[in-house]
This record gives structure tokens, sequence and C-alpha cells, in this order.
């Protein structure tokens, strides 16, 4: 399948006949379809690539999996596509989770949006990252008040992670 590269989004056109991009988004909930087109994040198309499901195009020249990392990398959304692809890897649908001041929203396998709410809240904090102790009760706070769980998930300067499953309790 191929996608075209234009502005941080990466364009699957839906042709007639073409059943492979309208499954990646209803099957697997990848992108967002528009008109004619399934439209991925970086960080999606980046994960689809990796996995040999797409190949990205920039200006008719393809783009190998290194030069999206390096774009990645550039935009600093490195350490979001490495927490991403381990989510993915165990199972789970991600959406983002901008509206909740998070990266991402968590469904258990078999559910997504329209199907049920997400489980978790996702919040990516690198391991030298220094987090104001307010900052951090919002997080919590938010989480609590939509009936989610926070994930926090740490990285460290080798882009391992680390995730903590926090809750609110009253004491």
């Amino acid at each position: 399948m191929r996608g075209n590269l234009s502005n941080d989004i990466v364009s699957v056109k839906i042709e007639e006949g073409s059943k492979k991009p309208i499954a990646l988004h209803e099957k697997s909930l990848f992108g967002k379809i528009e008109a004619d087109t399934l439209n991925l994040s970086l960080i999606e198309a980046c994960y689809l690539l990796e996995k040999d499901r797409l190949d990205i195009y920039e200006d008719d020249a393809e783009c190998s999996i290194g030069y999206i990392i390096d774009i990645l990398k550039e935009q600093d959304l490195y350490g979001k596509y490495v927490v991403y692809r381990d989510l993915k890897d165990r199972g789970f649908v991600i959406k983002t989770g901008f509206k909740y001041g998070s990266e991402f929203r968590l469904y258990d396998r078999g559910r997504g949006p329209g199907q049920g709410h997400s489980d978790y809240l996702v919040k990516i904090i690198f391991e030298n990252y220094e987090i104001n102790a307010l900052d951090f009760a919002s997080y919590v706070r938010v989480s609590h008040g939509v009936n989610k769980k926070l994930l926090l998930a740490i990285v460290d300067d080798d882009f391992d992670i680390t995730y903590y499953n926090i809750e609110w309790t009253r004491p």
C-alpha cells in the first residue's frame, strides 16, 4: 500500500476496488478517513512502515524507515513513537489524548472509538524531565474526572520504557 507524505501527514488514496486502506481504518482503527483518503499521523505511518504494511513516498521518492525516524527525532516525537510502538505491539488500540492533556487514549484489544470508552490516558515523561507536583496532580485529576486510569510512561535516555499505573485514592 502506498502513502504520500506531505506536511507530516501520510495520505493513502482509497481507489475503487481497494479495500486495504478501509480495512486498516475499520479493523485496526488507524488514521481518519476523509473523502477518498485515509490520513495517517506520522507516528502511525512510521509504525506501519516498520511492520511492512505501508510504503511511504515523498515527491515520488520512497522514504526509508531511517528517514521517517529522523523526521520524528527532528520534531522531538521519537520518544512518543517508541511508546506508541510498544503499546501497539501489546495489542492496544491507540488514539490521540490531546483533549485530555495526554499523549494517547488506550482502548483494550477489539474496542475503539464508537465501541466503548477508552480505559487509559497515557502521559509520557522523560527520565530527566522535572515535573511540577501541581502538574502531576492535574494529570491524575483529569484522568479520574473522565473515569480513566492514568498510565505514566517514563522513557529513559536509551528509550526504554517503564509504565506506572496512577490511580486516585481518597484517604
